[in-house]
């Protein structure tokens, strides 16, 4: 093997490696640790793509900065987004598109700094390419949100996929996606764009099989621990302002069923109930109530047709001493 596709498959490991561990040491230390390790990656990586650091090997074009540290943004958001959640992306792709869009202009205010004080170029920062590195800054926040939709489409329960080909084909479509997304807009129009845009294509399929065991095997053991809980989200979930659409409309059809359930079980309550209201003639001595006609009705016969209640006829304790007091006693209580 190549010695120095051998070295670059050793630091892209490496990098992989510090970016899954300090991801697993967030319940320990909380995630601020890991937003750093990603802002400075994202920081390293824009410099060494300004740089044009490459790697010939087989044919085949290996820019440093895309196949190591690119990659390592993108299982770093991988991972973020899988276990805890769209806000927290949210604020992952902030910074790496933050500081992607920092470093060029630092470097060219160095430079013209340099120009002002000095006749000597600075060669030890480069010179960043305005092309390049828009192109970088905008599919950088496709790439990053096309992750997380593919995720989510990719896990529905339709599709019945197993957890290593969902990482694999999520890994392996959002570099894909960001192959022709970024090859198109930097280098478009060039003699060499086909040729470019095939090497690159190969090699992130080549990353994509060799970085995805990995992260499958991370997602794997972060699976089995307690306190860890892969989501089935909505797939734009990332997207705050979709999220929240579809958050409000939930809650607002939810409070639309409340209403209808309530209102339901009003309207039967109404049907069932009649009541009596105003003065009600009574008889003070046989207790008839006199109805809107004038005539006297037994006080059961009008409360039945005034409501819903009915009657069942018994004796009360003075009654049944009353009209049967040669009865014992014992069945007076009956």
């Amino acid at each position: 093997m190549n010695t120095q596709i051998l070295i670059l498959i050793i630091e892209a490991l490496a990098v992989y490696f510090l970016v899954l561990g300090s991801h697993s040491l967030r319940h320990r230390f909380g995630p601020v640790h890991f937003y750093a390790l990603i802002g400075g990656i994202t920081a390293v990586m824009s410099w060494v793509t300004d740089a044009g650091m490459k790697v010939q090997a087989m044919g085949v074009t290996f820019y440093v900065g895309s196949t190591v540290f690119y990659t390592a943004l993108l299982l770093g958001v991988f991972v973020i987004y899988v276990f805890d959640g769209p806000k927290v992306t949210r604020i992952m792709i902030s910074t790496i598109v933050g500081v992607s869009a920092m470093v060029p202009v630092i470097a060219m205010l160095l430079h013209m700094q340099n120009a002002l004080i000095s006749d000597i170029p600075l060669r030890d920062v480069p010179m960043p390419s305005l092309r390049i590195n828009t192109a970088s800054v905008g599919t950088t926040i496709v790439d990053l949100l096309f992750l997380a939709i593919a995720w989510e489409f990719l896990g529905r329960p339709s599709f019945q996929l197993k957890l290593s080909i969902r990482t694999f084909l999520t890994l392996l479509g959002v570099m894909w996606l960001d192959v022709i997304l970024f090859t198109t807009a930097a280098f478009g129009g060039a003699p060499d764009y086909f040729s470019i845009m095939k090497g690159t294509l190969i090699t992130r399929f080549l990353v994509a099989v060799s970085a995805s065991p990995m992260l499958f095997a991370y997602i794997h053991l972060q699976k089995r621990r307690e306190d860890v809980v892969i989501e089935n989200r909505p797939v734009l979930s990332i997207l705050r302002q979709f999220a929240e659409i579809e958050e409000e409309l939930g809650e607002a059809q939810k409070e639309i069923e409340r209403r209808k359930k309530a209102e339901a079980e009003l309207q039967k309550a109404l049907s069932e109930v009649k009541t009596l209201r105003g003065m009600i003639p009574i008889c003070a001595g046989c207790k008839s109530i006199r109805n809107d006609q004038g005539y006297w009705q037994r006080i059961e016969s009008y409360i039945q047709e005034h409501s819903e209640a009915e009657f069942s006829h018994g004796l009360c304790p003075e009654c049944m001493k009353k009209y049967y007091s040669d009865l014992p006693e014992d069945d007076h209580s009956a």
